[in-house]
């Protein structure tokens, strides 16, 4: 392979094609899901017994537990549980989530999958969950830095706007550390971004002999190991000391906010972080063994709808 082959060129991708060649049906689908949930034979998600009857024709449930005599599938008990859409439909959401780098919007799913785009919105829910919980821990050295999101002041109809000043008001604060040796990230919504909250999230993945590089804001001046470039009159890289793969990673996130999303609500900003972190995690990996790892990371999660929208539905302007 040429040295300057673009991006991370020994990945494997798959094409549209390949895709569907891979998934043409229903139950090719299914025995993929299968496989990658009980990679050493169906076990019952209640009891784990593996001593399980298979009865093809027995639909929707084509498993029952000899054990505890529960009858189950390879969606019980995972997010695609009480899901109406084929193993077909969540196989090939899975790529579009997994290999769209700035994100896939509920319309364009609609669109794609052929299913209505309220649909679409759970769906692309219960993917992030897929991507939540990874709690990396870093060795250094790492860059720390921190980002807002949300609309401009001015662009707001009047009964939104705070009338409280521009620039990040009204937006809804992100911290991130990037750990260079692995070029892993960690990102959350934090409440606010004073000295505690800040440091105490830098510290939370981070050895505490790892060295930390960040901008000059004065709510990183204190931690151990600690340098700093000066944004406020141009400085952006001063030897080892800069953001700039952090500040990639934000570049990715707000590409994705403005030309994919266009509207990341403060209820469900956190979820959206979590996709674009998994994802920038995952991207080292073959586009299917990505597939794989979302797959299995359903198992013993849930996200019904209810509980999606409860405090006051976020649908339809989510996307």
């Amino acid at each position: 392979m040429a040295r300057n082959a673009p991006g991370q060129h020994y990945r494997k991708g798959l094409s549209l094609v390949e895709i569907t060649r891979l998934f043409p049906t229903d139950e090719a689908a299914e025995s993929w899901f299968v496989e990658q949930r009980w990679p050493n034979g169906v076990a019952c998600p209640k009891c784990q017994s593996d001593n399980i009857l298979h009865v093809k024709s027995r639909k929707p449930q084509p498993y029952r537990c000899r054990a505890c005599r529960k009858c189950f599938s390879a969606k019980t008990g995972t997010l695609m549980q009480g899901s109406n859409l084929g193993f077909q439909t969540w196989a090939i959401a899975l790529y579009l989530a997994a290999t769209g780098l700035k994100g896939t919007s509920s319309l364009k799913l609609h669109r794609d999958l052929g299913i209505t785009q309220k649909s679409a919105w759970h769906l692309a829910h219960r993917i992030r969950e897929t991507w939540a919980g990874d709690a990396p821990t870093f060795t250094g050295p790492v860059e720390a830095d921190e980002s807002h999101f949300g609309g401009l002041e001015k662009n707001k109809p009047e009964h939104r706007k705070l009338h409280a000043g521009r620039g990040t008001v009204g937006k809804v604060a992100v911290a991130g550390v990037n750990d260079r040796a692995t070029n892993r990230v960690s990102a959350k919504v934090v409440p606010n971004t004073t000295r505690e909250t800040l440091q105490g999230f830098v510290r939370e993945p981070t050895q505490p002999d790892a060295m930390v590089y960040t901008d000059d804001a004065t709510a990183y001046q204190g931690l151990p190991h600690h340098a700093s470039v000066t944004h406020s009159v141009g400085q952006w890289v001063d030897g080892l000391a800069h953001t700039n793969g952090l500040e990639s990673f934000w570049s990715m996130m707000k590409r994705g906010y403005h030309g994919t999303y266009h509207h990341m609500s403060p209820k469900h900003l956190g979820r959206y972080v979590d996709e674009f972190e998994g994802r920038h995690n995952q991207r080292p990996m073959d586009a299917l063994d990505q597939m794989g790892r979302m797959a299995r990371r359903m198992d013993g999660k849930g996200l019904t709808y209810d509980a999606l929208t409860a405090g006051g539905a976020d649908y339809p302007r989510s996307r």
